[in-house]
């Protein structure tokens, strides 16, 4: 998300995304997604299955 900026990931990160990108299941894509919530790296913006995340940096 860094190396692409704003425009790389339009509406932010979401666990659809991550997954393509990392190859994980849903359930890690989830897990991971809310460790990095929880450690100030991605702020989180809507929920449930509409949740998507922006940098929290």
């Amino acid at each position: 998300m860094l190396e692409s900026g704003p425009a790389g990931f339009v509406d932010g990160m979401n666990a659809g995304k991550y997954m393509s990108l990392t190859g994980v299941s849903k359930a890690t894509a989830t897990r991971d997604l809310q460790e990095l919530v929880r450690t100030g790296v991605l702020v989180p913006s809507g929920g449930g299955r509409s949740a998507s995340y922006q940098l929290g940096l």
